[in-house]
């Protein structure tokens, strides 16, 4: 168990492509978009009420921008009083918790409001999402008082296939997280996500794909609400092959077996003999001629 003094920060990134979830809603009703954030937010209450000095964030990735659900650019820790405590005691909740739960569905409906989906751009930006969160992160941590200690992890619910386009941002975002000692978990409710899958690998986080997605609160607060320490006291999944294949940076497919520039350590599915990324260009040694043996004449008897 964490001390009391110890500040324990989980980020929670939720994938909230519209185009993802549409056809989501189609395929099973009984699983939507509000049934996931209803989900997250029975995790998030759980977070903040096991020790007065946890810290949550929800940042929602979509496929035009990464935004805050909470905290909110228009609310502050102070703000619990007046119409907002009157009515959230009004039932008995915890005040902080009815503000956090009407913060977040009114953040999530001025998103989907103002979503236009236009072009090609329906791939969630999840590395953004990612990068967003380890700078509050950061910002976080600079706030603490002298003696404070925090632990924090990234929860990333995700929905939507991976882009290729995204892997190094991606991979940039993963080592950064690994220097800063934060932990990576991903809660895939589709198909399997090969990034996230290494992302969980090199933090120490889990990786767990949903087998089944109306029983999504129940391994929230089963498999991710407990922290790295009370973990290993837990029986959980066990833990899945890494992916461990990289985008070649030319056509960004997924490869095995490509060629790496040996100066800045770019992939490429194909040979080239200059590299596309830093441009250098490469000596290539053309094979030797053999030259031809000279038959020994032989001597005359």
């Amino acid at each position: 168990m964490a001390s009391e003094d110890e500040i324990s920060l989980l980020v929670i990134v939720v994938d909230v492509n519209p185009i993802w979830w549409g056809q989501q809603a189609q395929r099973e009703p009984e699983f939507t978009l509000s049934k996931c954030l209803d989900a997250v937010m029975v995790m998030a209450n759980s977070h903040l009420v096991m020790t007065r000095t946890n810290k949550l964030a929800i940042i929602a990735s979509h496929c035009q921008e990464s935004h805050f659900l909470y905290p909110s650019k228009h609310w502050k820790a102070g703000d619990v009083t007046g119409d907002d405590a009157s009515s959230g005691s009004g039932d008995g909740k915890y005040e902080l918790l009815s503000v956090a739960n009407d913060l977040i569905a009114e953040e999530i409906r001025n998103l989907m409001a103002r979503t236009q989906v236009k072009g090609h751009q329906t791939d969630t930006l999840l590395a953004g999402s990612l990068a967003k969160a380890l700078c509050y992160i950061h910002r976080i941590s600079k706030e603490l008082d002298a003696g404070q200690d925090m632990k924090s992890r990234i929860l990333v619910v995700k929905a939507a296939e991976d882009c290729a386009l995204q892997y190094m941002n991606f991979m940039n975002v993963i080592f950064a997280a690994q220097k800063q000692n934060v932990l990576i978990d991903a809660c895939v409710l589709d198909s399997d996500s090969g990034l996230l899958q290494q992302a969980c690998d090199i933090t120490g986080g889990l990786y767990l794909r949903m087998p089944q997605k109306t029983a999504l609160v129940q391994y929230l607060l089963w498999v991710f609400l407990p922290d790295a320490d009370q973990r290993s006291q837990l029986v959980l999944p066990p833990p899945v092959h890494v992916d461990y294949r990289a985008a070649c940076f030319c056509h960004r497919n997924l490869i095995e077996i490509g060629y790496v520039c040996s100066v800045c350590l770019s992939i490429f599915c194909n040979f080239s003999p200059i590299c596309t990324t830093c441009e250098t260009a490469f000596k290539i040694p053309l094979p030797q001629m053999m030259k031809p043996k000279k038959k020994k004449l032989k001597a005359a008897n």
